[in-house]
């Protein structure tokens, strides 16, 4: 079976891999994501649900993963999946109506069951429907049994009811009985992410105890870690004013629907239209600054009235450290710190302006430069913030991959 990668190359059943791939490979063994194709040969299979784009499917691919199966309810997200890895092996729907008897055998299931109810931002609650979807997940696990698994969600879902259940769940009788878990917060910039991006990741192995991967990056470098990535390595080559504010008009077909798209990354580096009193509120913020370097005339009632919290809003990105996490309306600078990171002290005329563009974001998320994407404008941007950072995924699969081969 062929899964098609983001440049339209492909592994075969066999493992080989060709031209365009190697040399894509050899651009991310200069980053760090790959080492090198010796020891990938053996085709190992993942299934991804609640795939959302793929950035965790992009992540494994890289690692010599082939795809079998992936499944994922929203359209434009389904699209985009479809066109970088495939439609033949991507389901559109409620995982829900996916039969036991299509649930192919894979060496890994990988996935996030949706995350608003453990979010910071969401409701908490236990009862919130789209915190049950987690046990379609373990249905997959108990059909396909693969070898490993590994479950993706925001830091908080450690220390959740749901978390709780889940370990539950490998007692004798449990959906999970055989499996033993690891689980553990990771930070994406420790894995070569330029996002300080904290996420519970969970493996299950039925293989015996599979270690979670050792940081390969710190804020400070040691004998066994490089510094962290910075804003600059990932968008520092960008143009600081896109020509456009607008995505090209075109359209494609997937599952029997019209989407926008697809777009390569390039059509992704548009701008917006702030008004002038958010220009000026742009200008008053140095990088690593926010809302409290705004002067009085300039703030708006809500922040004026309230003198404390919500500390990165309104916030301008550094070039030289991370960012911080890449939410999905990081379009809005009052959402979270998306200004970009250009700022001149004694030059205003070197201040670049603007919130990133969905291209800068999905560089600080670690999608490839020819990745594809369809849907609107908010569409892809939900896309992109949803998304695992596909250096974190690159990681976990690297080391997933050298204990399956050892085991």
């Amino acid at each position: 079976m062929l899964a098609r990668t983001p440049g339209d190359e492909a592994h075969d059943s066999s493992g080989t891999v060709d031209h365009g791939t190697q040399e894509r490979v050899a651009r991310w063994a200069l980053s760090g994501r790959v080492n090198n194709m010796r020891g990938m040969q053996a085709p190992l299979t993942v299934i991804d649900l609640f795939a959302g784009c793929g950035g965790m499917t992009q992540g494994f691919v890289e690692q010599g993963f082939t795809p079998v199966q992936a499944v994922e309810h929203n359209l434009a997200a389904a699209a985009t999946y479809a066109a970088n890895f495939g439609e033949d092996h991507m389901y559109w729907g409620d995982i829900a109506d996916f039969g036991d008897d299509d649930i192919p055998d894979a060496d890994v299931v990988i996935g996030g069951p949706p995350c608003q109810g453990f979010s910071n931002l969401g409701s908490k609650d236990v009862e919130d429907p789209r915190n049950q979807l987690w046990k379609q997940y373990l249905r997959f696990v108990q059909v396909a049994q693969p070898r490993v698994f590994v479950v993706e969600n925001v830091d908080r879902f450690s220390k959740s009811a749901e978390f709780q259940l889940l370990h539950a769940q490998t007692e004798a009788g449990g959906m999970l009985e055989g499996y033993t878990l690891q689980s553990d917060v990771l930070l994406a910039a420790n894995y070569g992410v330029a996002q300080r991006r904290p996420r519970t990741i969970l493996i299950g192995s039925r293989i015996g105890k599979v270690s979670l991967p050792e940081a390969t990056h710190s804020r400070l470098p040691t004998l066994t870690t490089r510094e962290w990535e910075t804003v600059r390595s990932r968008i520092g080559h960008l143009p600081e004013r896109p020509e456009t504010t607008d995505l090209p008009n075109t359209k494609v077909e997937y599952f029997g629907r019209t989407v926008p798209g697809e777009f390569k990354p390039r059509d992704l580096h548009f701008g917006r239209r702030p008004r002038e009193m958010s220009l000026q509120r742009y200008d008053c913020i140095p990088p690593g600054g926010g809302r409290f370097d705004l002067p009085d005339e300039l703030l708006p009632r809500c922040w004026r009235e309230k003198p404390t919290g919500t500390t990165d809003v309104m916030g301008r990105m550094r070039w030289e450290a991370p960012s911080l996490t890449i939410r999905t309306e990081f379009f809005k600078p009052e959402k979270g710190q998306y200004l970009h990171p250009q700022w001149d002290k004694s030059s205003p005329a070197r201040r670049v302006n603007r919130v990133i563009t969905h291209l800068e974001a999905a560089s600080l998320q670690d999608f490839p430069e020819d990745f594809k994407w369809c849907g609107s404008k908010i569409e892809i941007a939900k896309q992109i913030g949803n998304a695992v950072p596909v250096g974190l995924a690159a990681a976990i699969a690297r080391h997933l991959r050298q204990q399956l081969q050892a085991g």
